[in-house]
């Protein structure tokens, strides 16, 4: 089963994840294989879960604060920051233009 362009880019997108070499390609179509065959699992009359945990109770513990007041001392760890928040790196690959997968797909 071959791997759409589109799809492709929504997934780099959505995952940050590169998968311009024929290896990442490859991984992404073997996992999507894998995941196919739940579709032949028969789930009729079978109740979704709310929990993996279902039969045990879950007891919460209480929300107690310990400290605080430390927002000055925590940002300074901050590479960057506005305000009073920490500032995110955007994404970890350059994404490629649709035109250029496309040529590469066609060769895998």
């Amino acid at each position: 089963q071959k791997v759409s362009v589109e799809v492709l880019d929504h997934l780099e997108h959505l995952a940050l994840v590169d998968f311009r070499d024929a290896e990442g390609v490859e991984r992404l179509q073997k996992a999507i294989q894998f995941a196919d065959q739940l579709h032949e699992v028969n789930t009729d009359g079978v109740e979704p879960m709310d929990s993996v945990l279902e039969d045990r109770c879950l007891y919460l513990r209480e929300d107690d604060v310990t400290e605080g007041n430390c927002t000055k001392e925590l940002l300074k760890n901050a590479r960057e920051k506005v305000e009073e928040y920490f500032v995110a790196p955007p994404g970890n690959i350059p994404l490629p233009k649709l035109e250029e997968r496309e040529t590469f797909l066609q060769g895998s």
